[in-house]
């Protein structure tokens, strides 16, 4: 070998001499590795030499490296459940989620690059103005368990991994406590502890206010090493967990509006399941539009990487019937079976497995386990109850969590005010002589007659629903700019204009203080796409409010 590398060093520069050695040594007999060896070093020299000869290819490599360099990396790390799967079953989970990563993110970042490996997924993208965006749309997504936001450095030795390690994080270490976890990948000639060690005890050398805490660190100092790449870990989010959507089959979630509705239904997005929603109207078109923003909202929010439909069924003419032909006491029993009934024949038409339910166990009198049973004796298809042995405490603690505790609040609850006196334990022949005065083909005829559109185009549809509101892009000074988005966005992009008045009042909170803002001027409703501005000006035209308007710059 040592001959051989004398041989390799002592070769003229000439590009015509290394191919002519090239084919000398390919043509000698394969004893050994060594031939192979020679051939990928001269191979590497004549590259080198042909760059040297042409400025302009040169230029090219160091420019790509420093595009990848800067370029935005997130590594996923996998829920922890998909990782004990088996070896088939764990890499179609992997693929499955990859798909919805980019499917979610292509909307920031058509360019961004998602590669699945065996147990994480890198995500790369250019524009460094999304890295807020795209972070926090992957704390959303089911099937990771948490972010890490890293930059790569290539790195000689543990002493050059500390160097680097303290460039990076002095500023945030000073007069803090703080660990070293190192993660390693490949064969070194150091194990992670060694890493741990020698970066920890430099860090606290050479930054005086900072101290080693190992348990419960003001600041984790991050680090992954893949073979011979270091990966800096700039900051950790944690995911929402569960499994990727679509890995499990579609669900047909009976949605209100409330708050168990909304916490079911995300509860089985983050287990896999495609979510449809069914909506039971009974309330008008403001109950509609209100269950719309819900349903819109999860899957804007958790789902939005697969297409999902939103049925809405006008229940009006079945309550009716209830109402004139139904025991008072056994109503809230009858109207639920009536409920499953319907929600069964639209998951039949689709395809869709099982329906979901937002009950919880004795939260109300409908939801006793005697009348549990009858609800579901109504149907064959599976019904599926992920709240039943959840307090409401903790059901609204979820809400809150997830978005949604701001719609439910004020929802009106409309199934609970047709019975006075509803029983708790329903007796199934009497429940059954009860149906026996209904006139089914009404259930027929509202299923037949149900809406369903792709949950896509409600901002389409909603455009369509208040075509008789004034859009604007400019305004009038005497006019005011209403900003209903949430809290959140309000404060991560603030609506800034010259020369007109800003309110801010988040779209969950219009229908109990809209009628408190001076009535003489007329409101610009403003949110980021006009999806929920066009929602809340039809809400306030029924509700008789004619001064408003939605402003779409």
């Amino acid at each position: 070998m040592a001959r051989l590398c004398g041989f390799v060093h002592g070769t003229r520069a000439d590009s015509d001499i290394l191919r002519a050695q090239i084919r000398l040594i390919k043509a000698r007999p394969a004893r050994d590795f060594i031939n192979l060896i020679a051939i990928v070093y001269l191979i590497a020299l004549q590259w080198q030499l042909t760059a040297a000869a042409e400025p302009h290819r040169a230029e090219v490599l160091p420019h790509f490296h420093q595009t990848i360099k800067t370029a935005m990396k997130f590594i996923i790390k996998l829920f922890p459940e998909i990782t004990i799967k088996s070896q088939s079953v764990r890499l179609r989970f992997i693929k499955i989620l990859t798909t919805n990563i980019r499917n979610v993110l292509k909307q920031y970042d058509e360019t961004l690059a998602v590669v699945r490996h065996w147990d994480f997924i890198e995500v790369r993208a250019k524009d460094e103005d999304q890295r807020p965006v795209i972070a926090d749309a992957l704390t959303r997504i089911p099937g990771i368990h948490h972010i890490l936001e890293v930059e790569d450095r290539a790195y000689t030795d543990v002493h050059h991994i500390f160097e680097q390690t303290l460039e990076t994080y002095r500023e945030q270490l000073e007069g803090k406590t703080f660990c070293v976890r190192v993660k390693r990948r490949g064969k070194h000639e150091f194990s992670s502890q060694d890493v741990e060690r020698y970066v920890g005890g430099g860090l606290n050398q050479h930054i005086e206010s900072a101290r080693v805490k190992l348990s419960h660190p003001q600041v984790t100092v991050n680090l992954e090493i893949d073979d011979d790449k270091l990966m800096l870990v700039k900051a950790r989010r944690e995911g929402i967990g569960g499994y990727p959507i679509g890995t499990q089959e579609d669900v047909l979630s009976l949605i209100s509006g409330g708050f168990d509705s909304g916490v079911s239904s995300y509860m089985l997005m983050r287990r896999g399941c495609r979510v449809h929603y069914c909506f039971f109207n009974l309330g008008g078109a403001a109950h509609e539009i209100g269950v719309k923003q819900v349903a819109y909202y999860l899957w804007n929010r958790f789902g939005s990487s697969h297409k999902v439909r939103f049925v809405a069924i006008d229940f009006e003419p079945v309550v009716g019937e209830i109402l004139e032909k139904v025991d008072d006491g056994q109503m809230g029993v009858v109207l639920k079976r009536m409920m499953v009934r319907a929600a069964s024949q639209v998951a039949e038409r689709y395809g869709v497995q099982a329906l979901v339910t937002g009950e919880a166990l004795g939260q109300v009198s409908s939801q006793t386990l005697t009348n549990l049973r009858l609800i579901d004796n109504a149907s064959d298809t599976l019904i599926l109850r992920p709240l039943i042995s959840h307090d409401k405490e903790h059901i609204i603690n979820v809400a809150r969590e997830i978005g949604t505790e701001d719609f439910a609040k004020t929802m009106p609850e409309y199934c609970g005010v047709i019975s006075k006196s509803p029983t708790v334990k329903a007796i199934k022949t009497r429940i059954e002589e009860e149906e026996g005065h209904f006139d089914f083909e009404i259930l027929d005829r509202v299923v037949r007659e149900a809406r369903n559109v792709d949950i896509r185009t409600i901002a389409e549809e909603t455009s369509q629903q208040v075509a008789e509101v004034e859009t604007v892009a400019e305004f009038s000074a005497d006019e005011v700019i209403l900003d209903i988005r949430s809290v959140d966005e309000q404060e991560e992009k603030p609506l800034q204009l010259a020369q007109v008045e800003v309110k801010l009042l988040p779209f969950y909170k219009l229908g109990t203080q809209f009628a408190d803002l001076d009535q003489s001027k007329t409101y610009l409703l403003y949110c980021e796409r006009g999806v929920m501005s066009r929602l809340q000006a039809l809400y306030l035209l029924e509700q008789g409010y004619a001064n408003v308007k939605v402003y779409r710059p």
